[in-house]
């Protein structure tokens, strides 16, 4: 990895928040089935973050929100059991101002400026803002991309009529063998620069190919985004499974997340819905800021 830093910052994007039943942040014995038609209950309101990377070679996405038009047109879900579904998974508020490209306005950027967009998976409130990104690569692991062709993909939260949208660039990351001890025990991945700063992580589970992205800067905290791996970096620490995915892939993927921070000391975990994630980054960049006074 270079010695010199080639991330200028790291900055959050709320594209709106979204309430889930409390057996979805889990943990929870039950069926997913059983919990998600017989819940009466619903989570405090949560985020929809998406993360922006200032890299030299090019301003980095790690996944893109939810879409406004999931609120405002009605033929954005499927309808039958399928909508049924989904409406009893997630109720979503989003704010005109809480789009991806008005995120990335209050940041000084516009959507033509993003270079590469990493999806952590392919679920509605991660590829929400795929229409704004013609000009930029989508970057999806290989296993989350055949998932799309398998059957009945709607009833597994996957609607390729938002995902397979013309004119975008898709690039698949295929995991190569690390050479890194300190990323131990991840022994494969893909280093989206080149330079070690952007490292994508297999953390399957949730979806079969759902990735992390770890972020590496000289002399500052190292980050780790793992999309929907859980919803609460406290139950990721204490090895508590959410209630939605492949119970064994995720306890193996949550084993190694852990076994990463101790690995790398000061490791800060900022999952896609945790209500606490954007003040731990805002947290590590004050302490960084200090630090580099």
């Amino acid at each position: 990895m270079s010695t010199s830093d080639p991330i200028a910052s790291v900055s959050v994007i709320s594209t709106g928040s979204v309430a889930i039943r409390p057996e979805h942040v889990g943990p929870t014995r039950k069926n997913t089935y059983v919990w998600l038609f017989t819940s009466r209950r619903w989570t405090a309101p949560r985020p929809i973050n998406a993360y922006v990377i200032e890299h030299r070679d090019g301003l980095v996405l790690f996944d893109t929100g939810q879409d406004r038009a999931s609120v405002t047109d009605p033929a954005y879900f499927p309808g039958g059991l399928n909508g049924l579904v989904y409406s009893r998974l997630a109720r979503f508020d989003i704010d005109p101002t809480q789009t991806l490209s008005a995120g990335l306005r209050q940041l000084g950027h516009g959507t033509g400026d993003v270079h590469t967009a990493v999806l952590s998976h392919l679920h509605q409130d991660h590829i929400g803002g795929l229409s704004e990104l013609g000009g930029a690569d989508i970057v999806v692991s290989p296993e989350e991309w055949a998932s799309l062709d398998r059957p009945l993909p709607k009833a597994r939260g996957l609607m390729p009529e938002h995902i397979r949208l013309p004119g975008l660039r898709w690039r698949q990351a295929h995991p190569e063998p690390l050479a890194d001890p300190t990323l131990a025990p991840f022994t494969h991945g893909h280093d989206l620069f080149g330079d070690g700063s952007l490292v994508l992580l297999p953390t399957p589970g949730h979806t079969p190919g759902s990735l992390s992205m770890l972020v590496r800067r000289p002399g500052r905290a190292p980050l780790l985004m793992v999309g929907d791996l859980t919803y609460d970096d406290h139950l990721l620490a204490a090895g508590a499974l959410p209630g939605v995915g492949a119970k064994r892939q995720m306890r193996g993927a949550v084993a190694q997340v852990n076994a990463l921070r101790a690995a790398l000391p000061g490791l800060v975990v900022l999952p896609a819905h945790d209500p606490g994630a954007a003040e731990r980054l805002a947290a590590a960049s004050r302490h960084e800021g200090l630090r580099h006074a």
